[in-house]
């Protein structure tokens, strides 16, 4: 071999090697994904009975604007598609498809309510899409081996519904109680968690139950039909439309049990505002993130950041509704995660990458919870803290404490 022919050889055997390390460094990417971009797709209820959740999505896109204004995640930029399911699981699964299918995102996130994902759980899971932390406490997401493409992120309801238990059976082991809860896998989960938590005593501390659909114009007969049951607690698991006017009904009819309202309607901006003031005086909830509202956070840096970027990005929110410093939480997990990924954003390292978080803390929870999961535990957030209503704002008490009641 002449000389010439050698340097020839050696030059493409270096420029090989050169263009597979090439290769090797380039990102990976699954559907969506790109060198500047990553799609995400999201269903929100903007409209319909559940539309004051509809602060969630403005959040979260307007957290990502930030975030794509300060140069994106590891120099790509979120393209945040959100689109009005008007909290109907048949739209769900229409602008699902239309969000896999049309659109190509690599996932869909922070998809709201029990009913909606449950309508696209198993299309999402059959077509290995990720269904990452989905706005929904159902005790079903956590199910990594029968659903491996589907993760929440907020407590579950059945432990919520466990905090509330353990707390009836140490402070008010004589309870009557009645429940008033939405008539699907929402309303069910947290009735089926009281009386697990309850346990042997559940048959006889629940006195009385009621559903309501999300079509019904009000709940006040069911309101009135629980109070004939003669119970002294009440617990509503409702969506804050319904959870308003339970708290108003129970009030007006003079009815004055202890009164549990669920963490996913609590909040003061809508919910209390709505209902009145008052007549949530003395209502008992359960809570992981810090409630604007509370003046315990107003000085600490972490409100003030979140106070500042609301202010900025998200000016039209109401800053007394505590779903805006949740769904901040939601897109900062997100964030964390893509981080994470690097170069690799493939449908598979975001489930991975999701499954190994590890004591994350984010600046709106609660102090003492953080954020955790592994390939067999899909249920990041696990603690919460109750609160009573004083009339302005939830006053915390007790500890931070899991569905074990320690």
């Amino acid at each position: 071999m002449t000389a010439k022919r050698v340097m020839t050889a050696t030059l493409a055997a270096a420029a090989m090697v050169l263009s597979g390390g090439l290769v090797l460094a380039a990102g990976q990417y699954g559907p969506g994904a790109s060198d500047t971009e990553i799609k995400i797709g999201n269903t929100m209820p903007y409209s319909g009975p559940a539309s004051a959740y509809g602060i969630i999505g403005k959040t979260e896109a307007a957290y990502f604007a930030m975030v794509n204004e300060q140069g994106g995640v590891n120099g790509r930029k979120i393209n945040f598609i959100s689109r009005d399911d008007s909290y109907s699981p048949p739209k769900t699964v229409e602008l699902a498809r239309q969000l896999v299918e049309q659109d190509q995102v690599l996932l869909l996130f922070s998809t709201l309510g029990t009913p909606t994902n449950t309508a696209i759980h198993g299309y999402l899971n059959e077509n290995k899409v990720p269904q990452l932390f989905v706005a929904t406490g159902g005790d079903k997401w956590n199910d990594p081996k029968g659903h491996p493409w589907t993760m929440g992120l907020i407590p579950s309801y059945g432990t919520e519904s466990h905090i509330y238990a353990h707390y009836i059976l140490k402070n008010l082991p004589n309870a009557k109680i009645a429940v008033l809860y939405q008539n699907d896998d929402f309303g069910k989960d947290y009735l089926n968690g009281l009386r697990d938590g309850l346990g042997a005593k559940a048959a006889s501390m629940i006195v009385a139950t009621q559903s309501y659909e999300t079509t019904d114009p009000t709940v006040d007969s069911q309101v009135v039909a629980l109070q004939a049951s003669g119970a002294d607690v009440l617990l509503t698991a409702a969506i804050p439309k319904f959870a308003a006017q339970a708290v108003r009904k129970v009030y007006d009819i003079g009815w004055k049990p202890t009164h549990f309202l669920t963490s996913v309607s609590n909040s003061v901006g809508t919910v209390m505002k709505s209902a009145g003031y008052e007549k949530g005086v003395g209502i008992i909830s359960a809570a992981f993130a810090k409630d604007p509202t509370d003046p315990q956070w107003q000085d600490t840096p972490e409100y003030k950041e979140w106070l500042a970027f609301m202010k900025k990005y998200n000016t039209a929110a109401n800053l007394a509704d505590i779903q805006g410093a949740i769904g901040y939480s939601y897109a900062q997990v997100m964030v964390a995660v893509l981080k994470a990924c690097g170069d690799n954003l493939t449908r598979e390292n975001i489930m991975k990458q999701a499954a190994s978080l590890h004591d994350l803390k984010l600046p709106m929870l609660l102090p003492g919870i953080t954020v955790s999961t592994g390939p067999d535990d899909f249920a990041p957030i696990k603690q919460m803290q109750l609160q009573r209503f004083d009339g302005t704002t939830w006053k915390l008490f007790g500890d931070v404490i899991s569905a074990s009641g320690s």
